[in-house]
């Protein structure tokens, strides 16, 4: 199908897109169009207005807070730079191996850190990764910025008109891993994990398999003081209840309970690891 038609701006400000943005009923924000165009394609999504905010540079990006406490990831930032960025590979490397897995070369380089977070309806990489890290995912709107844990954005609770300007990611260190089993077709993930180990204990969390990203604090529980062993991993997570796993694709509740455990038992093991 062929777009349908629309306007369409680029401004030179974020004042200026969030002044479109709010003045526009039905306006979306046009970054690296990987979810959006063919949804619009498609007639999955529509638009009066398309807000081109590629020119805002100030929105790309990385580097430390000046507290050093965390490090600032502009939503521009595309996910290729993201999986090769050395701060981030140091301090967050399950968000940068959850970049590193989306799609193919040209999705990587066009698909943006905002856009893949705030992708609705898909099972995406990045938003499990930002729950495990602890991400808090930072918004401006008409009445200012404000923030939200990753968890929460995830799970649809930012106010309308908002746009994603940065995540900020703890600086927490390389005890932490990806693993994920994709769709062959779409790479989309049949099922996700992204784990950090922490002084309190694991931070686990699953995507593809659940119906939106979450963290699974009832299996961190069962594992806190270890061991990562697989049998244990698989254990605590036979003790969820199974309805937490949708079927789909041809893959049944239980199948896809068992293949988050032995995808999570690599993620801890592989985390544990870099402890050494």
């Amino acid at each position: 199908m062929i777009l349908t038609e629309f306007d369409y701006a680029r401004p030179a400000g974020l004042d200026e897109a969030l002044a479109l943005l709010s003045g526009t009923r039905g306006a979306r924000i046009l970054a690296g169009g990987q979810s959006l165009l063919p949804d619009l394609r498609s007639g999955a999504d529509s638009a009066r207005l398309l807000v081109d905010i590629r020119r805002l540079a100030d929105l790309r990006g990385t580097g430390r807070t000046p507290d050093g406490r965390h490090v600032r990831i502009g939503a521009l930032t595309t996910l290729a730079d993201l999986a090769a960025d050395q701060l981030v590979l140091a301090e967050a490397p399950e968000l940068a191996a959850a970049a590193r897995s989306n799609g193919d070369p040209q999705v990587r380089n066009l698909g943006t850190v905002g856009g893949n977070l705030a992708a609705a309806g898909r099972a995406t990489d990045l938003p499990v990764a930002a729950i495990a890290a602890d991400v808090v995912v930072e918004l401006a709107g008409p009445g200012g910025r404000t923030t939200l844990p990753a968890e929460e954005f995830a799970a649809g609770t930012a106010p309308a008109g908002q746009v994603l300007t940065a995540l900020l990611l703890p600086a927490a260190g390389p005890a932490a891993a990806f693993e994920k089993s994709a769709d062959r077709a779409t790479r989309y993930p049949v099922c996700a994990t992204a784990v950090r180990i922490t002084a309190d204990g694991p931070r686990i969390a699953v995507t593809g398999a659940t119906p939106r990203p979450l963290r699974l604090r009832g299996v961190e529980d069962r594992l806190r003081g270890g061991p990562y062993s697989t049998e244990a991993v698989l254990a605590a997570f036979r003790a969820e209840p199974r309805e937490l796993f949708v079927p789909g694709r041809g893959t049944s509740a239980e199948y896809l309970g068992h293949l988050a455990g032995v995808l999570t038992a690599r993620a801890l093991q592989r985390a544990e690891r870099a402890l050494a």
